[in-house]
This record gives C-alpha cells, structure tokens and sequence, in this order.
C-alpha cells in the first residue's frame, strides 16, 4: 500500500472516530468518494491498526443503528419547510 494512501486511511479512521462521524461526512471533509472510505476503514485499516479498526466499527455500527432516525429527521424537516413556503 503506497504511504499517501495509508496515511489517508489513518486520518479518516481517527476524524471518524474522534468527530464520531458517518461515511457521507467523512467523504466530504476529505474530498473522496463514499466508496473509498468505506474500503478504507473495512479492508485497508484492519491492515494497519486493529485497534483504531475495531472503534471505527463501533462508530459505524452506531451510526448503522440510527441511521432510521437521522432519515426520518431528514425527512420531517424536508417537509415542513415545504409547508412554509
């Protein structure tokens, strides 16, 4: 694995972890595609560090836990601020 690479599967594992952040934002604040931070954090990371590895999966399966809610909040919101208009 080329060292650019590792290092960006480094800082996204710990902005994840520290910000405890979904896959969407993590893409976003590092300017990549969802996909590749998905094979970041599942295949390439467990290669480098298994511990930062396993509290990213935490992170994630939370977020998979709630990610129901955050799409109904999205949803509610959308929706009234139709009505106001």
């Amino acid at each position: 694995m080329q060292d650019y690479i590792q290092e960006r599967v480094l800082k996204i594992a710990a902005y994840i972890v520290e910000y405890k952040c979904t896959v969407r934002r993590a893409a976003t604040v590092f300017n990549v595609s969802k996909s590749t931070v998905h094979k970041d954090v599942t295949e390439r990371l467990p290669r480098l560090d298994q511990k930062l590895a396993r509290e990213v999966r935490e992170v994630l399966n939370a977020n998979k836990a709630e990610r129901h809610l955050r799409g109904g909040e999205a949803t509610r919101k959308k929706y009234k601020e139709n009505q106001v208009s």
